[in-house]
């Protein structure tokens, strides 16, 4: 875990025990899940970047940040951003096929990550930042894997997409206070967001950062 996560989950924990966090108020209330949603995971590093881009798409009802494809029941983030219990770090999208695909969703994916690196994700280094999509059924696995040769094929960057591609295991949501890190801290999530270089790096892969 680098030294600016760190220091940001800090002050992050002292806000939740005075039980006071930033911008609170102002937190969009997400419309519950209906027996008309499915469910999608995607790995891309540090999940407080990846709730966002999911978030502001027509047709997706919540976004949760949690780990997934590791060994241990009920991992709390210290023992998965150790490495050791074998998780990544990841996003459960619940949407509303009619509204927003899954095509789009495993667009909106590949442009908010760096598909070209093992086991990290900007400055974020180690397995529990590796890239993943995580498939429920046989149809997502088509499309994903569809996704990722029409990417290989068509990439605006040199170097293999080596993000995996795997059957979802259990996903675990993490603690509270990593969920709407980015609408609860806007301002130790920017600085976190810039200090790790990811726009920088998304706009080197894509052409620009993401909106």
């Amino acid at each position: 875990m680098n030294d600016i996560r760190k220091t940001l989950l800090a002050l992050a924990a002292l806000t939740l025990l005075a039980g006071v966090t930033e911008a609170h108020a102002q937190t969009p209330a997400k419309p519950a899940a209906t027996t008309a949603t499915a469910k999608a995971i995607f790995a891309g590093g540090c999940f407080w970047c990846m709730e966002h881009p999911f978030d502001i798409l027509p047709g997706v009802a919540s976004t949760t940040s949690g780990y997934i494809g590791g060994q241990k029941k009920n991992p709390t983030y210290e023992e998965v951003s150790s490495g050791r219990t074998g998780h990544t770090e990841a996003v459960q999208v619940v949407y509303d096929p009619k509204k927003v695909s899954y095509e789009k969703l495993l667009d909106v994916f590949w442009h908010n990550i760096d598909p070209t690196v093992k086991d990290e994700q900007f400055c974020d280094h180690g397995s529990q930042y590796r890239t993943g999509i995580f498939y429920t059924d046989e149809e997502q696995r088509k499309l994903a894997e569809a996704s990722k040769a029409a990417l290989e094929r068509n990439k605006p960057f040199k170097g293999p997409v080596v993000t995996e591609i795997t059957r979802a295991a259990e996903f675990y949501p993490a603690e509270d206070y990593h969920q709407d890190f980015y609408v609860k801290n806007p301002l130790r999530y920017k600085y976190y967001r810039s200090g790790c270089g990811r726009d920088n790096r998304l706009r080197e892969l894509w052409g620009k950062a993401p909106d």
